[in-house]
């Protein structure tokens, strides 16, 4: 875990993130071991890796809002959920979720019209950007953020050298790899990322406090 400027972010493995200030923020939570109950979680994609339903039982309570693409909600069996798309915007109480497009350029993973998202939570004027499953993509190039979330494992996904392109061209204060050490990918991956971003990389173990 580390503190960007108040805003607390923790990696949970693989896609998985908290972000805490007031509030409790998860993105595709996916074998944690977390019991803090969560206000808000985000799911980028329908991927058992990303919309794990025994992983959203863990934290949620009567109240927390769930939102992500149709064919991601469609595998919940809660009430309060949203279904959102690319280029929606939310807003819950204080925290501004944007909704960005997330695809595979040239793999037939995460095809563009399947409708797998990132978000940009913003929190007290704090920009965070979850890539979600995706390659280098040219909506990357708009983006202005804080902190940059992005996955490095490669096949399924941008590898270590594509997602600092990512990070370059995105240019956030933090960059913070992501999408390794789990099902695919390795640290080396992440180390290869740290070594050729133009920005401040930050390596977060698993579950660290």
């Amino acid at each position: 875990m580390f503190d960007f400027e108040g805003v607390k972010i923790k990696w949970l493995g693989h896609a998985g993130f908290k972000i805490k200030k007031k509030k409790v923020v998860y993105i595709d939570p996916y074998h944690i071991d977390e019991t803090e109950e969560a206000d808000l979680i985000l799911i980028t994609h329908e991927h058992y890796d990303h919309c794990s339903p025994d992983d959203i039982k863990k934290i949620i309570k009567e109240d927390t809002v769930t939102i992500g693409p149709k064919s991601a909600i469609m595998k919940l069996e809660h009430g309060n959920t949203f279904i959102i798309k690319p280029g929606d915007r939310k807003e819950f109480d204080d925290i501004i979720i944007d909704v960005i497009p997330a695809y595979n350029i040239g793999k037939k993973f995460h095809p563009k019209e399947k409708g797998g998202v990132g978000y940009i939570i913003t929190i007290d004027g704090k920009k965070i950007y979850h890539a979600g499953d995706t390659d280098l993509i040219p909506e990357m190039e708009k983006l202005v953020v804080d902190v940059a979330l992005l996955p490095v494992g490669g096949e399924y996904t941008m590898n270590a050298e594509e997602a600092a392109s990512a990070a370059n061209k995105i240019k956030p204060k933090i960059a913070v790899p992501m999408h390794y050490g789990s099902i695919i990918g390795s640290k080396e991956d992440a180390e290869e990322f740290s070594k050729l971003c133009e920005c401040e990389v930050r390596i977060l173990g698993k579950g660290e406090n």
